[in-house]
């Protein structure tokens, strides 16, 4: 039997392992997903010696980025973001191991809000500076988006403070992407520090969180009239693309 996992820290919210199981038996395929919960990226190499059935992995926070030293080769969107969420593994008859990076949240990402983006969205504030975040970025420069990270601490003169997001900075950037945990189950009544006041009903909230369905974030940013969309399609999407890097065949 095929085995699939998800790598992370914690896993307790983790929507993977029940989406797969329920795919393997509605489709007969015979393979079973497992959660590996490491709290040292180091451990993905005991992982992968001791389960020789295993043929791919999803990898989720904290590990998007720390898992690329561990990794042979790195597809042209997760080489170009620096952070992976999938990991195709190769297993030659002579025993040697290839491990293939891959990103399938940018594609989740784009394939999702795609849809729902008027020309008013010319541009993004993206809050979070993470793996996540990393594939938002790129995936609205693909579909034509300028964006700009925000983040607690001034960590780089590019990104901006929540301090930062004046009035007029606001009116720039019709859309807003969360690619934080804050407001993430059993935290729902936290929120990003963003200045809700300024959002308007021409202002576009979106949450990569999915639980809870409705977050705080969206909560505020609908009070005010703007339009909002959680995670969960996105995240449909992406192992949708996750399942099809492991079996391009399939």
């Amino acid at each position: 039997m095929d085995k699939y996992g998800l790598i992370g820290y914690p896993l307790s919210h983790s929507f993977s392992m029940e989406y797969f199981n329920d795919k393997f038996k509605s489709e007969f395929i015979n393979a079973k997903y497992v959660n590996f919960e490491i709290s040292n990226i180091k451990e993905i190499k005991n992982i992968i010696d001791s389960e020789p059935q295993l043929k791919g992995l999803n990898v989720t926070i904290p590990y998007k980025e720390r898992v690329i030293p561990y990794l042979d080769k790195l597809s042209e969107n997760a080489k170009l973001i620096g952070a992976v969420n999938v990991i195709k593994i190769e297993r030659s008859r002579r025993g040697k191991i290839r491990l293939t990076g891959f990103n399938s949240d940018i594609i989740g990402f784009k394939e999702s809000i795609a849809p729902l983006l008027f020309p008013r969205h010319k541009s993004a504030l993206i809050l979070g500076t993470g793996g996540a975040a990393k594939a938002v970025y790129f995936g609205l420069k693909q579909l034509g988006l300028t964006a700009v990270y925000v983040s607690r601490k001034k960590s780089d003169e590019n990104f901006l403070t929540y301090e930062e997001l004046t009035p007029e900075i606001m009116d720039q950037h019709k859309l807003i992407v969360n690619c934080t945990p804050v407001g993430m189950y059993p935290d729902v009544d936290a929120y990003p520090p963003i200045p809700y006041e300024h959002v308007t009903n021409r202002h576009f909230l979106y949450d990569l969180l999915y639980n809870p369905q409705e977050t705080m974030f969206m909560k505020l940013g609908k009070k005010q009239g703007a339009t909002t969309k959680n995670g969960l399609e996105m995240l449909l999407l992406q192992a949708f693309a996750g399942w099809q890097f492991w079996n391009p065949n399939v």
